[in-house]
């Protein structure tokens, strides 16, 4: 477990942030020795690379920060909807979670009034059919009470009949 910062963030920096960093170093010396050597020469080739590692620089600064504050962000952005738990999924009660729950349950209901037009259809005329859908009526509303919060019963197992 991380300690959090001021802002709310972990307190460590991340592998990125750290070579980030050190890439941005290494690209500033290279500039810095760039521009020594062409002084100390005082030639054109001299200044020409330095121009090019100061331009090799800037490119590199200006990607490394436009991701760091893509990475704020995004970061920002999972912390305003819910977060992670601890194992690194979406925590429940968020509005995706509740919207494939509910998807979940209408689909469930659909089965059920499907199989109930099965039991209509073929009651006093097929047994083993009507047994068949009874029973995935009985599967698919157990799995459907399952999804429901505050339900603390897994799914049944069964062969569905569509």
């Amino acid at each position: 477990m991380q300690t959090l910062g001021s802002n709310g963030r972990p307190s460590g920096r991340g592998v990125s942030m750290r070579m980030g960093s050190a890439g941005m170093a290494v690209m500033l010396v290279v500039f810095l020795v760039a521009v020594v050597f062409a002084a100390n020469q005082n030639d054109v080739i001299g200044w020409l690379v330095a121009i090019i590692s100061l331009g090799w620089l800037l490119i590199f600064s200006y990607v490394v920060l436009s991701l760091r504050s893509a990475a704020r962000k995004a970061a920002d952005r999972i912390q305003a909807h819910g977060g992670f738990g601890s194992a690194g999924a979406p925590q429940a009660g968020t509005a995706a979670v509740d919207r494939a729950r509910d998807l979940k349950l209408d689909h469930s209901f659909k089965i059920i009034q499907v199989q109930v037009g099965v039991v209509r259809e073929y009651l006093g005329k097929d047994a083993e059919m009507v047994e068949r859908a009874l029973e995935t009526i009985e599967i698919t509303s157990h799995n459907a009470r399952s999804m429901m919060k505050g339900s603390s019963e897994g799914p049944v197992e069964g062969t569905v009949v569509d």
